[in-house]
């Protein structure tokens, strides 16, 4: 009896010898192929959206192991990620909530602070030139990482046949109140708030009536011309000292009348308040 307890034992031991082998044997042989025999979801997450995950790693370089040899078989991120400011920060997956497609990111409306480790000169755009955008979180527009909404989504356009590429043509997100143009901006931009002026200018049979608004009015909102920028001084010395104000015989830009109709009756304006003095 005591022979076939040893025999027993000795046989116990050899087989739990033999399956401790066979487990580090397969520890060590483990291949990409095998994870997922178990693990379907993360490979096809990966193979959808994985960015680097899919193209620079396995799922090997990640998961160094496999319980029961590793207890902890998930990594830390910053065991990759450490060389930028923005991997530094605390609670990666309150953003990257699937390792497996990390750049399918998603927050609530109450998010800025993470976004400034990588958009900085956005942040400065705002905060340099205070709009209401100034007073927002940047997940308040941008709630899904690389979501760039139409302006239309809040903003009514200032008329009706302005669309949501329109804005883009005059106002920056960041710096909404500085409005710049390029030299090529329709004049139905400017009508939209400009309606007299459009008003004049679409019914003037002058030069003047087939320019874009932008000629005069160049680059930048409330930018005022002189008529010398462009006219230079074309009148002798004696009329300018008569009459110093272009608009004392041509009227407004917008409605210019010929100076031989407007320019007397300035003068007999002028001449009666001499007369009265």
């Amino acid at each position: 009896m005591k022979i076939a307890a040893r025999f027993l034992a000795a046989l116990s031991l050899a087989v739990s010898l033999a399956g401790g082998a066979w487990a580090a044997d397969s520890a060590t042989a483990l291949v990409n192929l095998d994870c997922v025999k178990c693990h379907a979801q993360p490979p096809a997450d990966i193979a959808a959206a994985g960015g680097a995950h899919k193209t620079s790693v396995s799922c090997l370089d990640c998961h160094i192991g496999h319980p029961p040899a590793v207890k902890k078989p998930i990594p830390k991120c910053s065991m990759c990620h450490s060389d930028k400011p923005h991997y530094k920060l605390a609670g990666c997956l309150s953003c990257h909530k699937n390792p497996h497609k990390p750049k399918d990111i998603s927050f609530g409306r109450n998010v800025t602070d993470p976004c400034l480790s990588c958009h900085s000169g956005q942040i400065k755009q705002l905060r340099e030139n205070k709009s209401k955008h100034t007073a927002l979180n940047c997940s308040f527009c941008h709630d899904v990482h690389g979501k760039i909404p139409l302006c239309t989504q809040c903003h009514k356009p200032h008329s009706s046949d302005m669309t949501a590429a329109d804005c883009k043509n005059c106002h920056k997100a960041h710096m909404p109140k500085v409005v710049t143009y390029g030299s090529s901006l329709p004049n139905k931009n400017c009508a939209a708030c400009h309606k007299n002026a459009m008003s004049f200018l679409s019914a003037s049979k002058t030069k003047h009536g087939k320019l874009l608004c932008v000629t005069c009015h160049q680059n930048k909102h409330k930018m005022l011309p002189k008529c010398q920028d462009c006219h230079g001084t074309p009148h002798p010395a004696g009329i300018l000292t008569k009459f110093p104000k272009c608009q004392d015989c041509h009227n407004i830009a917008h409605d210019l009348n010929n100076w031989t109709s407007k320019a007397p009756v300035v003068k007999a304006k002028k001449a009666a308040g001499k007369k009265r003095q």
